[in-house]
């Protein structure tokens, strides 16, 4: 069993109390830093993860992690879904994706709720497919939250992940690295006034696993096949597990 490493940005406390706290203080600069920390690639990164699910025409869909909602509406511009959830635990982070959601006129397609990524309060087998992008390296305890999206799928449905990985090959490995333990942290703080969430984000990055590790943990929460596609020379690993 993988018990994520417990990562505490705000010192002492419950893991999910401050990653909302930290989402929730960092929301209204999220998209910005998102995209500039990452050239705007992580667009790209997206748009792959949901292409992933074209071919099998998803009609209920639920985003785990949805943050400010990016995700969940390109999956709803792209797969044209009956009904969309975005899940998260930040209120914080979920206003500014209604926010979004109202200006793209998708609010019949596209709705929010908050919760607990580790015991969701959707019935067995509900959703077509789960999406997550970059968020379940947030998870406390990240086989007990692919246990949940797994139940909640349907049999034969899917599940698209994208998140942030380290390289492993040279010289990407070293100037990731160096990166991610400068610029980002304090490009970030910059940004965002949090002197915690950006630093933060780099130890769950590197803690997180990835690659055959990923895809065997998936395929022990339940999922019959899981695979992996690495991005832009490893600094982004994709998903894709079908229960």
């Amino acid at each position: 069993m993988y018990k994520q490493e417990v990562i505490k940005p705000y010192g002492e406390g419950e893991k999910a109390q401050q990653v909302e706290q930290m989402f929730d203080n960092i929301a209204p600069s999220y998209d910005k830093l998102n995209h500039r920390l990452s050239w705007n690639i992580d667009k790209g990164w997206r748009r792959k993860a949901i292409k992933q699910l074209a071919p099998y025409e998803p009609k209920t869909l639920l985003d785990i992690a949805t943050g400010t909602g990016d995700f969940a509406i390109l999956a709803a511009e792209m797969l044209r879904p009956d009904k969309l959830i975005g899940a998260d635990i930040s209120e914080g982070m979920m206003e500014i994706g209604r926010k979004k959601v109202r200006e793209k006129g998708l609010q019949d397609i596209i709705s929010f709720d908050k919760e607990d990524c580790l015991a969701l309060s959707y019935p067995d087998a509900t959703f077509d497919a789960v999406t997550a992008a970059f968020g379940i390296r947030n998870f406390a305890d990240l086989d007990t939250g692919l246990r949940e999206m797994c139940r909640i799928l349907k049999p034969g449905g899917h599940l698209s992940i994208v998140e942030l990985t380290s390289p492993v090959s040279f010289p990407m490995k070293q100037l990731f690295h160096v990166y991610s333990h400068t610029v980002l942290p304090v490009y970030g703080q910059l940004i965002s006034k949090d002197t915690s969430a950006y630093s933060y984000l780099t130890k769950t990055i590197e803690a997180f696993p990835q690659g055959e590790r990923m895809t065997d943990i998936l395929q022990k929460a339940g999922f019959s096949e899981a695979r992996f596609q690495r991005l832009t020379f490893g600094i982004c690993t994709m998903y894709f597990a079908t229960k």
